[in-house]
């Protein structure tokens, strides 16, 4: 007679399967059951026709998948730990030595802190180009340009490009190019048809941390594509870094992904009211925020976005060259409802001051700027609040 222990372990009862909720079920798992040792040597883990290891996906990681491609307009989706691992998972799945890679010199700082660091390593080579500049990055391309990285808006300066152009020149040069979407989010404008021309990028990705978390605290990040052949050596890669993701992370962003396009549009809508207010303030020599028309890259974002008029809620504000360091230092230290913090996306403010002598290369293009640059994320408070806040803490300069 076996053990009660052996019975626990192995029970034959197994759920009906009819079960239905709003919420799609959480399936956590390394080891995968076969049915038999056919089944086991038949099962082909680059595809979503069956389950073989836990690393390779179950149906929970396979369901958030598909949501975050049908978002994008994409077909293909993967996983990975974060947005800066997407990135990293892009590089090195289709860069070799002797390859060169093109990065805006405004792109999120970690994609270049790779590239000099791990990528040059590997032989690989890189170079800034002026993302403003659509003539820069044409003169830049090269025989040995394999890939292109492309970002709307630009991180922490708020430029936004011509992404059409950019995605142009690489195309007639068979270039494949990369866009950083976590600023759109999916929603702005769509990262692989640009203004229903049926022509954008090769590869979308994102820091699902930000929007489609919404949480500010979930760690993850997607590679979406179209092409099926691009896709499976992304996806082989992928599968030699060893990259998964927790699950209780999967059902988090799937849980919040239903209402992104209503936080968003709160985000968005909350951070253009607060920066055409603090553009009208003496203080403030410029609000970086590509709906507002002084702020570079306007007439881009109108074009590409102006039909969905999504503009996130992001925006930075150079301070006046009479306040220094440590008075807009001062000024960060006095926001209550804003906290100091990194990321964007979550339903708390944040702030954080920069540096942009230390961020941007001035031989690619020089910042026109002397004041001191604060970015913000706008959360979910009420907008008057966050006003309120802004207004006394200005008042300690």
């Amino acid at each position: 007679m076996r053990k009660p222990i052996t019975d626990l372990i192995h029970h034959s009862y197994v759920p009906p399967a009819t079960f239905g909720a709003p919420q799609p079920g959480v399936y956590k798992a390394s080891t995968v059951f076969f049915a038999d040792v056919a089944a086991m040597r038949a099962r082909d883990w680059k595809t979503k026709a069956g389950y073989t290891y836990g690393l390779h996906g179950t149906p929970t990681t396979f369901t958030l998948e598909e949501r975050l491609a049908t978002l994008e307009g994409g077909t293909e989706c993967l996983l990975v730990p974060s947005g800066l691992a997407a990135i990293s998972l892009v590089s090195f799945a289709l860069l070799k030595t002797g390859d060169e890679v093109l990065i805006p010199d405004n792109a999120y700082g970690p994609n270049k802190a790779l590239a000099t660091g791990e990528l040059a390593n590997f032989g690989i080579t890189h170079r800034l180009y002026d993302a403003m500049n659509p003539s820069d990055l044409a003169s830049k391309l090269s025989e040995r340009t394999r890939l292109v990285w492309v970002e709307a808006a630009g991180s922490v300066t708020m430029e936004f490009p011509d992404l059409p152009a950019l995605a142009e020149l690489c195309r007639a040069r068979g270039v494949l190019v990369a866009l950083d979407n976590t600023w759109g989010a999916g929603l702005a404008f769509a990262p692989f048809d640009f203004n229903g021309t049926g022509q954008g990028v090769d590869i979308s990705i994102q820091a699902l941390t930000k929007y489609p978390s919404g949480g500010g605290d979930v760690l993850m990040g997607s590679v979406i594509t179209r092409d099926e052949r691009l896709h499976r050596a992304i996806k082989l890669t992928h599968m030699r870094m060893g990259l998964g993701t927790g699950v209780g992370d999967v059902e988090t962003v799937l849980r919040s992904l239903p209402s992104i396009a209503l936080r968003y549009e709160a985000h968005d809508r909350s951070a253009r009211e607060l920066a055409r207010w603090l553009a009208d303030r003496a203080e403030i020599a410029q609000v970086l925020h590509p709906a507002l028309e002084s702020s570079p890259g306007h007439a881009n974002w109108l074009r590409l976005c102006g039909a969905n008029d999504l503009a996130a809620g992001l925006f930075s504000i150079v301070f006046d060259v009479r306040y220094g360091t440590e008075q807009v230092d001062r000024f960060c230290d006095s926001l209550t409802l804003f906290r100091l913090g990194y990321s964007w996306g979550g339903p708390i403010s944040l702030v954080v001051p920069y540096d942009i002598g230390l961020m941007r290369d001035a031989t690619v293009a020089p910042w026109p700027h002397k004041g001191t640059l604060v970015r913000f994320s706008i959360g979910l408070e009420d907008v008057d609040d966050l006003r309120a806040d802004l207004e006394q803490a200005l008042s300690a300069l």
